[in-house]
């Protein structure tokens, strides 16, 4: 099979277009045939510094297609089911093995290439705003990154949810499209003082009841800093990528808290997995959305990572083998 592969970490340029072995479909897994591939925030940041597996490395953490071989033991799949399927390497290739319990059926109708993009990103958010964030009705929220998948889908989410939703992004622009799916107040933090335009946006400058941090790094003392009396963050990976310890006294004086949530320690348990199946069915009904930027040929990794790091990106990146 053609895949994705690199030797080494580094830029998006150590990406190469290969032949190699096709992977085994052992018990308890289903060989996916990939249709496309969503590039997850942490597939850019496994490709900069994280482990090989193998030499070469294939990165990716989620894709979708159709089954066609199931391992002994499974009963739950079958071969022609059109799956979303979750992993912890190995998305970025034609042919993708996983265990059945990480894959999730796409109903008849439903279009692939969204439904490719929903279970870390809509599964993430979904976490974030209820499971560890207790939002409520009647709250603000504000969720950092709003144009990346996580604040894409959590500003539906939130909005459904009868929130106030406020985002940030790089610029104005990216988040405009948004607006469509919910979001209530735009703020570019590349701007200073983006804190108190934050806090300017709430009832007398009380601050939010939650914020939603895939940032971290310097950004998210800051977005500690937006938070209202007893407000709640949460801290969800680092797309910011630079190191900067949190200075955890800060919480103290308002009784406020931070979480950290990591889906991949909850997505086999029943709960989660329910979850992200009401995700993907409400993504293939067409109840909620995913904006899918652009494409680009699985041969292009490279230029679709390059693309992403840029900043470019309002919404999804998906490959296509």
């Amino acid at each position: 099979m053609k895949a994705a592969v690199y030797y080494t970490n580094g830029p998006p340029d150590v990406l190469q277009y290969e032949d190699v072995a096709d992977p085994v479909c052992g018990p308890g897994f289903v060989l996916v045939q990939v249709e496309a591939i969503s590039i997850e925030g942490g597939d850019t940041l496994n490709r900069l510094g994280g482990a090989l597996t193998a030499t070469p490395h294939i990165v990716g953490y989620q894709c979708a297609g159709t089954v066609i071989e199931v391992g002994d033991g499974v009963d739950d799949r079958a071969v022609g089911d059109r799956v979303v399927a979750t992993m912890t390497n190995g998305s970025h290739a034609e042919l993708a093995a996983v265990p059945s319990l990480v894959t999730w059926k796409i109903p008849e109708g439903g279009d692939l290439v969204a439904c490719a993009c929903v279970p870390v990103a809509f599964g993430t958010a979904h976490d974030c705003l209820f499971e560890f964030g207790h939002l409520r009705e009647g709250e603000t929220v504000l969720i950092q990154a709003g144009a990346g998948g996580v604040g894409m889908a959590a500003i539906q989410l939130a909005h459904r949810a009868g929130a106030t939703v406020i985002a940030t992004a790089s610029s104005l622009e990216r988040l405009e499209p948004l607006k469509a799916l919910g979001l209530d107040h735009a703020v570019d933090y590349s701007k200073d003082g983006w804190v108190d335009a934050v806090r300017g946006l709430t009832e007398g400058g009380r601050g939010v009841d939650l914020v939603v941090d895939s940032v971290g790094g310097p950004t998210l003392q800051k977005s500690v800093a937006c938070l209202a009396y007893r407000g709640r963050a949460i801290t969800v990976g680092s797309a910011g990528r630079e190191f900067v310890p949190f200075e955890a006294g800060v919480l103290g004086m308002n009784n406020q808290s931070l979480t950290g949530v990591f889906l991949g320690a909850e997505i086999i348990t029943p709960r989660a997995q329910e979850m992200i199946q009401s995700l993907v069915d409400e993504v293939a009904q067409g109840d909620l959305t995913v904006l899918v930027d652009r494409t680009f040929p699985l041969k292009d990794a490279a230029g679709a990572h390059a693309f992403i790091e840029n900043r470019l990106a309002i919404g999804r990146v998906v490959l296509v083998p």
